[in-house]
C-alpha cells in the first residue's frame, strides 16, 4: 500500500473515530447562545476540539507507544491510573449520551417511550455486538461517517443560502473561553490520546514503515480528520447563530439540531438524519465498549473472562445513566472534564516537546501543578462561589476556570531550570 493511500485511509479512521455523532448536538446549541459573537466562540472551540487532539497525534507520533506510554514520563502507575481515569469517565459520560441522544432524537419523536426503556434495548443490543465483535457493524459504520458528513454539509449549505436577518444577543461574557470550556464536551482530546495508540499498532503490524515514515503518516492523516471536523463544527456554530431566533429561548440541545434539520430538509429529511445519527451514536457506543474490553483483557491475559465482564459492567452503568437526559449528563460532566482535561493537555504539550525539555522532573512537577490548580474549579462546581472567592482572585484565570494555566506554564518554566542545573553540574 502507498503511502498516500495510508494517509488517505488512517485519515479517514481518525475522522470517523473523533466524529462522534452525539457531538453534533454541541455546536449548534453553542452557536444558538452566542449569537453574533458565534466566530469568537467558535475559535475557543476549535483550540479544543481540533487543535487540541491534533497535538495529541503530534505527541503519538513522536512518542509511537501504546496510550499506557503517554503518561510514563511521570511514572508508570501514574499512567495507568490516568488510563483508567479515562475509561471510567468515557463509560459513565460520553457513552450513555449516545443512548440519550439516539433517545431524544429518534426515538421519542417517533414512539414517546421512556428513556429508561430506550436505554434498556439500546444497552442491551450493545451487548450483543460487544460479545460477537460483529463485522458488520464495522461496516455499517464506515458507510454511515461519509453519508452524515453529507447530510450535515447539506444542512449548513441550505441553511447558508438564506440565513434569517436577526440573531440573538450573545449570553456569553467570554465567548472564546466559553467555546473553549464547551469543547471539553466532545472529549476530543481524550479521543485523541487513545486513538492515537490504535493508529500506532496498526502501523506497527508493518515492519517496513520506518520511525520518520510514522511521524509523516500520522501528522498528515491528523491534518484530514481535524479539516474535516474544523468545517462540520464551524458549519454548524454558525447555523445555530444565524437561525438562533427562529428557536424558542429555552430549546434543547437535541430538539435544535432536530429543528434545524427539519427546517433545511422537511419532516422526512429531519427523521432521516435522526435515525442516521442515532445509529452513529450507536457504532460509538459499541466502539467504546469495545475498547474498554480489550484494554483490560490486554492488561489481565490471564483472565479469560474479563472482556465479558467489563462489556457487562459497562452497559449496566450505560442503562443507568443513559436513562436520564442528554442535558443532564453533559452538566454532570463538568466537574469531570475540568479535573482531566488540564492534567490531559499537559500530557498532550509535554510528549510534543523535545525530550530534553520534557524530562521526568518537568513532566511530574507540570502534571501535579495542573492537578492541584485545576481542583478550585472542580470545587466551584460543588460550592457557593463566595466561599471560594479569595481562591478565585488570587488564583490568575480561575474566574474563567483556567486557573491551571499560568501556574502551569511557571512551573514547567521553573522546574526546566532546575532541570538544567542539575544536568550542568
Amino acid at each position: 500500500m502507498s503511502d498516500t493511500k495510508r494517509i488517505f485511509l488512517f485519515g479517514f479512521a481518525l475522522f470517523a473515530g473523533f466524529f462522534g455523532a452525539g457531538n453534533l448536538i454541541l455546536p449548534p446549541f453553542l452557536g444558538f447562545n452566542s449569537g453574533s459573537d458565534w466566530w469568537l466562540v467558535a475559535i475557543g472551540f476549535l483550540v479544543t476540539t481540533t487543535v487540541i487532539p491534533m497535538l495529541s497525534l503530534f505527541g503519538h507520533a513522536k512518542l509511537q507507544g501504546s496510550m499506557l506510554d503517554f503518561g510514563k514520563k511521570v511514572s508508570s502507575k501514574f499512567s495507568l491510573v490516568y488510563c483508567l481515569i479515562m475509561f471510567v469517565i468515557i463509560i459513565v459520560l460520553p457513552a450513555p449520551r449516545t443512548a440519550a441522544v439516539t433517545h431524544e432524537m429518534a426515538i421519542a419523536p417517533l414512539f414517546g417511550t421512556s428513556p429508561l426503556l430506550t436505554s434498556c434495548i439500546y444497552f442491551a443490543l450493545v451487548l450483543v455486538f460487544v460479545l460477537n465483535r460483529s463485522k458488520a457493524l464495522n461496516l455499517l459504520g464506515k458507510f454511515l461517517t461519509p453519508i452524515i458528513v453529507i447530510m450535515v454539509l447539506t444542512i449548513v449549505v441550505l441553511g447558508m443560502v438564506s440565513p434569517p436577518d436577526l440573531m440573538r444577543i450573545s449570553k456569553f461574557e467570554t465567548p472564546i473561553v466559553d467555546g473553549l470550556l464547551e469543547g471539553y464536551q466532545t472529549y476530543d482530546a481524550i479521543a485523541g490520546i487513545l486513538m492515537g495508540g490504535f493508529i500506532i499498532m496498526s502501523l506497527n503490524k508493518n515492519e517496513a514503515i520506518s520511525y520518520a515514515e510514522k511521524k509523516i503518516i500520522i501528522a498528515k492523516s491528523g491534518a484530514i480528520a481535524m479539516f474535516g471536523l474544523f468545517v462540520i463544527y464551524v458549519g454548524l456554530i454558525a447555523l445555530g447563530a444565524f437561525y438562533s431566533d427562529t428557536f424558542a429561548a429555552d430549546i434543547t440541545r437535541t430538539d435544535l439540531l432536530l429543528g434545524l434539520s427539519q427546517t433545511m430538509l422537511g419532516n422526512i429529511g429531519g427523521t432521516f438524519v435522526s435515525v442516521l445519527v442515532a445509529l452513529a451514536c450507536f457504532t460509538t457506543a459499541v466502539a467504546i465498549v469495545v475498547s474498554l474490553g480489550d484494554f483490560f483483557k490486554a492488561l489481565y491475559p490471564q483472565r479469560e473472562n474479563i472482556y465479558t465482564y467489563i462489556a457487562i459492567i459497562c452497559c449496566v452503568v450505560g442503562v443507568v445513566m443513559g436513562s436520564y437526559d442528554v442535558g443532564f449528563i453533559i452538566d454532570i460532566a463538568i466537574p469531570a472534564l475540568l479535573l482531566i482535561y488540564p492534567i490531559s493537555i499537559a500530557l498532550i504539550l509535554l510528549n510534543i516537546l523535545p525530550d530534553q525539555l520534557a524530562t521526568p522532573l518537568v513532566s511530574r512537577a507540570v502534571v501535579v501543578t495542573a492537578f492541584v490548580f485545576s481542583i478550585p474549579d472542580v470545587l466551584g462546581y460543588f460550592l457557593p462561589k463566595e466561599s471560594l472567592q479569595p481562591m478565585v482572585e488570587l488564583i490568575p484565570l480561575a474566574k474563567y476556570s483556567l486557573g491551571w494555566v499560568l501556574p502551569t506554564i511557571v512551573v514547567f518554566v521553573i522546574s526546566s531550570l532546575v532541570q538544567s542545573k542539575k544536568v550542568s553540574v
